[in-house]
């Protein structure tokens, strides 16, 4: 198998161009040149062929070693990039120039996002500077190094790890030649776009040679003990044969052909069976029958002994590799924090996890005290790395003891202090740290979810007769809409200037209803190209924000589908969300019953790329199962709510 050069690159975007180049020298060089332009299509072909001249005649056709041939190179790039920058001829450029030399050392270098990686044994490394920041759109670093056999370098002018996991990208490099497809089907389905190059440096050819046996590799000490070993029971029983041979033919006659052996083995033990019976003999018998069992107890206890033994050592240095392992994978998710890669430190902390579980699970039982010590220790540098904040919320109301049945669903936040908690049935208001007895707001409907009408100074309700009660200077009114077919059904509620938003799974839509006088208009469909049929819950900020189940976000700006992505996220952090609040033109914060936690984003304002934030995991044994929650304007204060208390959280001291 020769080296294998491919170059690809994913769909590109409006007003970006993507150019994926692999190149040869007469003296057997590879080369590869990526390029992703910001420009229109004629600057960018211009670029492009540009660059292309440039790597030919600089680079390929020039004298001198490939590592100072680059660095020529690369300075007329360089000049080439600043002086298109400048004119804004081009807005931003992303590119990686590599070359592999005869005796297979790798020199590249990287401008603006572009990274390379090298997968070896199974084990992927970033082979590019990181730069924290903005990218600089210029070559700057040249990365060098000696390939081996079997390695495999990937190169890419944007960040493979948002999108896959150093560990999933040694799994997809085990599929050979399908791996750059495998890459840029990954990069689509992420809707990033980017020019990938993979580089396959082939395995050593084996031969056998007729003459005389190739020399051994040397083995390790611990290896070399075990042959060492084996070596002095071979000799052992090499010079206890003779002496074996010859007692035999002592007491077998010399026979000539193997029929004789065997009638004489036939003689010897029907004469033993005889010395059983005999009065006088029979005494020997049985002793050379017990001795003849116990020796050969004695040779199976021997051998299961030295199996089990030998199984143990392997086991013990094995089990000690891995926890070895853990121990390096802790230190560098630590590094790569501190660079700012936040998302390769969680996938390191997941491997390192992982192979700690696997000490744990071996039936051995050695290092199982190591392993439980490194499983906190990977616990609490994940939590550093992900900025979990662990606290007991602070008790602002038990409405429990006003009312013992109750068992709320939901929070309105009317003032500053002043809160509407709500059950199926009945409205409790909360003022600071009191409660008031409840109000019935229907007899005969039963309430699904609540919502503050802050321009009507009002609250309203969805209940499941698919009517809407609205609370009017403490009066509950049932409200009308001029749709004859009465109000669409849904399971959410949201307002937003004089419009009431209803969020219906089972119709895949989102009715909007203007607030009229004393009524509602007919609804119209706000939802245009959206997923809807698993939504949750939705807020409203300009955009709408609608939750599904599996924790995924989809943002709506008059009702079509926005770009939306919520980066240096630790992996499933969504998936048991069911709950989501946004704060008017800043945070997002999204509820997790199941795990007692709140988790916090930034928008993403009109780009849609959010980043985590942070998570609030709430301890205290008398905190329920979490329905709802309220952050107040100025983000100073988080309020949760279970199915009986609301607690509150100072965000201003976290």
């Amino acid at each position: 198998m020769d080296i294998a050069l491919q170059t690809g690159h994913t769909k590109s975007s409006t007003g970006e161009s993507l150019v994926s180049l692999s190149l040869t020298s007469e003296r057997g060089e590879h080369a590869c040149l990526l390029l992703q332009i910001g420009a229109s299509p004629k600057d960018a072909k211009t670029l492009e062929e540009e660059c292309t001249t440039i790597v030919k005649h600089a680079l390929l056709d020039s004298e001198g070693d490939s590592w100072s041939r680059l660095d020529g190179t690369l300075k007329e790039m360089n000049g080439l990039f600043k002086g298109l920058l400048v004119s804004e001829t081009v807005q931003d450029i992303h590119a990686l120039l590599a070359i592999m030399d005869t005796k297979k050392m790798l020199h590249v270098s990287h401008a603006g996002r572009a990274e390379a990686y090298l997968i070896r044994g199974g084990q992927t490394s970033q082979i590019t500077e990181y730069s924290k920041g903005k990218p600089n759109p210029v070559f700057v670093h040249i990365s060098s190094g000696q390939l081996e056999a079997r390695d495999i370098v990937v190169c890419s002018t944007q960040r493979l790890l948002r999108t896959v996991t150093p560990a999933q990208l040694s799994q997809l490099s085990q599929r050979g030649d399908q791996l750059l497809d495998e890459i840029i089907i990954q990069l689509d389905a992420e809707r990033e776009h980017a020019s990938v190059a993979t580089l396959h440096i082939p395995a050593k050819n084996q031969r056998i040679l007729d003459d005389e046996p190739a020399a051994r590799p040397a083995l390790s000490t611990r290896r070399s003990g075990h042959r060492r070993s084996s070596a002095s029971i071979l000799a052992r029983f090499t010079t206890f044969l003779p002496a074996l041979t010859n007692g035999l033919r002592t007491k077998l006659p010399r026979t000539t052909g193997v029929s004789n052996f065997v009638q004489e083995l036939r003689e010897r033990f029907a004469s033993f069976l005889t010395d059983l019976k005999h009065p006088e003999r029979k005494r020997r018998a049985h002793l050379l029958l017990l001795a003849s069992a116990v020796a050969a107890f004695l040779i199976i206890w021997m051998v299961v002994r030295l199996s089990t033994s030998s199984q143990r050592s392997k086991t013990r240095a094995e089990l000690e590799d891995l926890v070895s392992k853990i121990n390096t994978e802790i230190r560098t998710a630590d590094n790569r924090r501190l660079t700012g890669d936040i998302d390769s430190a969680n996938a390191i902390l997941q491997q390192a996890e992982e192979r700690a579980k696997q000490v744990m699970d071996n039936e051995s039982g050695l290092f199982r005290v190591e392993a439980l010590d490194l499983l906190d220790r990977i616990r609490s540098k994940r939590e550093e790395i992900n900025n979990i904040i662990r606290l007991p919320p602070r008790l602002v109301v038990n409405i429990g003891a006003k009312n013992p049945d109750v068992e709320a669903q939901g929070i309105i936040g009317v003032g500053d202090g002043e809160f509407t908690v709500y059950d199926r049935q009945d409205l409790h208001r909360v003022l600071l740290n009191s409660v008031d007895d409840p109000d019935r707001l229907s007899d005969e409907e039963l309430i699904m979810d609540g919502a503050g009408f802050s321009r009507y100074k009002s609250l309203v309700f969805l209940t499941t007769g698919n009517s809407v009660i609205e609370m009017i200077a403490n009066q509950p009114t049932t409200m009308k809409t001029e749709d004859t077919a009465g109000w669409k059904s849904g399971n959410d509620i949201e307002t937003y200037l004089r419009f009431l938003y209803v969020l219906s799974p089972e119709k895949n839509q989102i009715y909007k209803y203007e607030r009229l006088s004393n009524r509602y208009g007919p609804p119209v469909e706000y939802n245009v190209n959206g997923t809807l049929g698993k939504a949750l819950d939705m807020v409203i900020d300009s955009s709408v924000f609608v939750l599904n189940e599996g924790g995924t976000v989809l943002k709506l700006l008059r009702g079509e589908v926005q770009p939306f992505v919520i980066r240096h996220a630790p992996d499933n952090v969504l998936a048991d969300a069911t709950k989501l609040f946004k704060v008017t033109d800043s945070n997002i914060y999204f509820l997790d019953p199941k795990k007692a936690r709140v988790i916090v984003t930034t928008d993403g304002g009109a780009t849609g790329e959010s980043s985590y934030v942070k998570q609030y995991v709430f301890e205290g044994e008398q905190i329920g199962t979490l329905q709802d929650l309220f952050v107040d304007p100025d983000q100073t204060h988080l309020y949760v709510l279970d199915e009986k208390r609301l607690y509150v959280v100072d965000l201003a001291t976290k």
